[in-house]
C-alpha cells in the first residue's frame, strides 16, 4: 500500500492555487446525476433551481436554495471527504476494480457546472461486490474534489454508473499536470465554451480506458453526489494512482470553468477502506 501511495507525494508542487475568478452557472443539469444531461434527480423542479459555485448559490448556500436540497446540510455521509492515507483501513475482502469499457459513440456538452460526456450506448459497466453497475456519463471537476491527505489534485474525472435498482457508484480519478492524454484530445477538440440544453456528438469512438491509469487499486466508501440534491447512498471508488494530462489540456478547461468542486465534508463515523 505504502508503495502505491507514493504518486500522491507527487501532488504537492503542482497543487492548484485558490481560484478567484467565478464559474459559468447553469440551471439544468446536475453534474453527478446518473441522468446525463437531466439534472440532479427525478423529483420535479430539483433542476429548475439555480446553484453554482460561488456567491450567494455556492456550497455553502445549496441547502438554502431549495427543500430539496436539504441534505447538503444535514447529511451525515457527505462527499467529497479528503483521504488520510494513514487512517484507510486495508481490506482483503475488496479485489481491484475491473472496469468493462469499450469503445463507444459519445457526446459532450457544457451543462453550465461542467463539461459532462454522455454514452451513446450501453456497454459500458462496472461490477462491485458482484452488482453490475451501468456507466451513464463521465464529467470533470478543478481542482478535484477529493483530497489526499490534504491535497488537491489539479482535477478529478468522475464515471457515473448506475444499477437496475437505481443505486449509484462513482469512480474517481485524479489528475495531475504531466504529459498529454492522446484520446481526451478527441474530445477536447469539440470542447464547448458556452452552457448549451444540446449535446455535440463526438466523431468515431472514444476510448474510456485511456482515460484511467494501469493500477486499478482504489480508496472505498459510502457518500453522496456532490451536488445538489447530495443524495446519499453512493459507492465511490476512487482510484489511488492518478493519471497525468498536459497543461493545456486542463487550462483549456479552466478557461470555461476556473472551479467547479464541493468543499470536502465531513467524514464522521465513516470508514475508507482500501482494496488489496
Amino acid at each position: 500500500m505504502k508503495d502505491k501511495r507514493k504518486a500522491y507525494r507527487m501532488l504537492g508542487p503542482i497543487l492548484l492555487l485558490s481560484l478567484a475568478a467565478g464559474c459559468v452557472n447553469g440551471d439544468n443539469a446536475g453534474s453527478d446525476s446518473a441522468d446525463a444531461g437531466k439534472g440532479p434527480a427525478p423529483a420535479a423542479g430539483a433542476h429548475h433551481t439555480h446553484w453554482s459555485y460561488e456567491g450567494a448559490t455556492s456550497p455553502e448556500h445549496w441547502a438554502e436554495l431549495d427543500e430539496l436540497f436539504a441534505t447538503c446540510s444535514t447529511g451525515k455521509a457527505q462527499s467529497p471527504v479528503n483521504i488520510v492515507q494513514d487512517s484507510v483501513k486495508a481490506s482483503g475482502a475488496l479485489a481491484p476494480v475491473q472496469p468493462e469499457y469499450a469503445p463507444s459513440q459519445v457526446s459532450i456538452i457544457n451543462n453550465g457546472h461542467t463539461i459532462q460526456v454522455n454514452l451513446h450506448n450501453q456497454d459500458n459497466r462496472l461490477v462491485l461486490e458482484g452488482k453490475t453497475y451501468t456507466l451513464q456519463q463521465f464529467h470533470f471537476h478543478l481542482p478535484s474534489e477529493h483530497e489526499v491527505d490534504g491535497k488537491h489534485a489539479r482535477m478529478e474525472l468522475h464515471l457515473v454508473h448506475k444499477s437496475e435498482d437505481g443505486a449509484l457508484a462513482v469512480l474517481g480519478v485524479l489528475i495531475m499536470e504531466g504529459s498529454e492524454n492522446a484520446e481526451l484530445s478527441k474530445l477536447w477538440a469539440m470542447l464547448p465554451k458556452e452552457e448549451s440544453e444540446a449535446a455535440v456528438p463526438v466523431e468515431g469512438v472514444f476510448d474510456l480506458n485511456k482515460l484511467l491509469p494501469s493500477d486499478l487499486h482504489s480508496f472505498r466508501y459510502q457518500g453522496s453526489l456532490t451536488t445538489p440534491p447530495c443524495t446519499e447512498g453512493v459507492q465511490w471508488i476512487v482510484l489511488e494512482q492518478p493519471v497525468q494530462w498536459s497543461e493545456e489540456q486542463i487550462g483549456k478547461f479552466a478557461a470555461i470553468f476556473p472551479h467547479d468542486n464541493r468543499p470536502v465534508q465531513a467524514l464522521g463515523t465513516r470508514e475508507i477502506a482500501a482494496d488489496q
